[in-house]
């Protein structure tokens, strides 16, 4: 229904206002990258200045008029909003006009519908639109004004709009069920990877920041990764293998956006649940933009609103080759965790200082240490060197062993529990 469109190539007039309210401020050029991810061809833009929106048409009369000159001047096929337009107001500029008006939620849910590929995302982007559509059904079938009642029905019908309504109800309350299977597989999954002690990465961040290009640099996997908004829409699992951490779950997200729609939030809560239940944040920043600012705390917005922002964040700053001088390294706060990873996901400079900044980050109880083992202890030693926890061994002219050890300490203690050992009888020397 909504998913089999062709690249269309519309020709395309965009409409941006700068609002006094920053609290709705939108970029142009994000607009017209929009619309390019689209498939639209933006031909020329409409720029104006209120202090707040028209009631009836969203602009003023005087950047009506000028907006129908453009259409008749250049063609255009449709006109896109940067703004998010009530049902009314996009019906009373496509009168004004005579020409298809789409807003900028619109848009959005226009190119999640073209980057849609699995069950799920298609789902997920039909729920939106379907929500999205509803608020904007108006009677369009005046040659349809009543059904007729027919046998064993009572009154005189329904109206088309009425039928309407009531078959996109059905289709979203059947959309919601088959999402709750989808969130409950996910659960199960998610419950399983706890049971097994195995974090989840989770890789979040502004679109176009570079997230499935450092995915697929960590993972050597070959998800689709492109210089456009949204190039990634449904979730990718992969398992990567971290030095002192062993097996972890690495997961490519969706991008956000400013002022990124509501309904889209509510419809990809199963997929941004593993961004909630992830152990660690990846927070990919493009490093480059000018609006990097902007686009972090937009991030944070989002990450507050689906609740996750109480979670561990890493920032990574991202596309360091693209700034001339500017050298891979980490930041870290007074304590000495590392808080930020200056890299380039396309070049690989700086990947190996993530991978470090994650173990640390995953990796606050690291037992690194060498431990003194009788020859009776040969038990103690063998499933030392089973977790690869030996460094290097040295035997003494007694026979005792002194094993430099490094694992984390709650497999140490695994360990030793399983052995039926007591904690306290060795003595332990930290290594400096």
């Amino acid at each position: 229904m909504f998913f089999e469109r062709p690249e269309s190539g519309e020709r395309a007039i965009l409409v941006h206002m700068d609002m006094y309210d920053e609290s709705v401020q939108e970029s142009p050029r994000e607009l017209e990258e929009l619309a390019l991810s689209a498939g639209a061809d933006p031909i020329d833009i409409l720029i104006g200045t209120r202090h707040r929106p028209v009631s009836k048409y969203f602009i003023g009369t005087g950047k009506l008029d000028e907006l129908r000159t453009l259409v008749a001047e250049h063609k255009a096929e449709v006109v896109i909003f940067n703004h998010s337009l009530s049902p009314a107001q996009a019906r009373n500029v496509e009168r004004e006009i005579q020409c298809r008006v789409l807003d900028r939620t619109g848009l959005i849910l226009d190119i999640f519908a073209q980057r849609a590929r699995t069950h799920e995302g298609k789902l997920q982007v039909e729920l939106a639109q379907l929500e999205y559509m509803s608020t904007r059904l108006v009677r369009g079938w005046t040659h349809l004004e009543r059904q007729k009642g027919g046998i064993g029905l009572r009154g005189p019908g329904e109206t088309q709009l009425e039928t309407d309504r009531r078959l996109l109800r059905a289709r979203i309350k059947t959309i919601h069920s088959r999402l709750e299977k989808v969130r409950k597989q996910r659960e199960q999954g998610r419950r399983s990877r706890q049971r097994a002690e195995v974090p989840t990465l989770s890789l979040v961040g502004y679109t176009n920041a570079g997230k499935s290009t450092l995915f697929n640099r960590i993972t050597d996997a070959d998800v689709y990764a492109a210089d456009q908004l949204f190039a990634t829409l449904d979730p990718t699992l992969r398992k990567v293998e971290l030095a002192d951490v062993g097996p972890a779950i690495l997961a490519d997200t969706v991008g956000f956006i400013r002022h990124l729609p509501h309904k889209l939030v509510e419809s990809f809560r199963a997929t941004l649940q593993e961004t909630i239940d992830a152990t660690l944040l990846l927070h990919v920043i493009d490093a480059f933009d000018e609006e990097r600012q902007g686009h972090i705390t937009e991030v944070e917005n989002v990450l507050r609103e689906i609740g996750a922002d109480e979670v561990p964040l890493l920032q990574v700053y991202n596309k360091i080759d693209q700034m001339p001088g500017q050298q891979p390294r980490i930041d870290r706060n007074d304590e000495g965790v590392p808080t930020r990873v200056w890299l380039s996901a396309a070049s690989g400079e700086g990947i190996d200082l993530l991978l470090q900044a994650i173990n640390e980050r995953l990796t606050d109880d690291i037992f690194h240490e060498t431990m003194n083992l009788s020859p009776r202890e040969g038990q103690l030693r063998a499933q030392l060197y089973a977790q690869g926890a030996v460094l290097q061994e040295t035997v003494d002219d007694q026979g005792a062993m002194h094993l430099e050890v490094r694992l984390q300490r709650k497999d140490l203690l695994q360990i030793l529990s399983r052995l039926g050992l007591p904690t306290e009888q060795y003595r332990i020397h930290e290594i400096y």
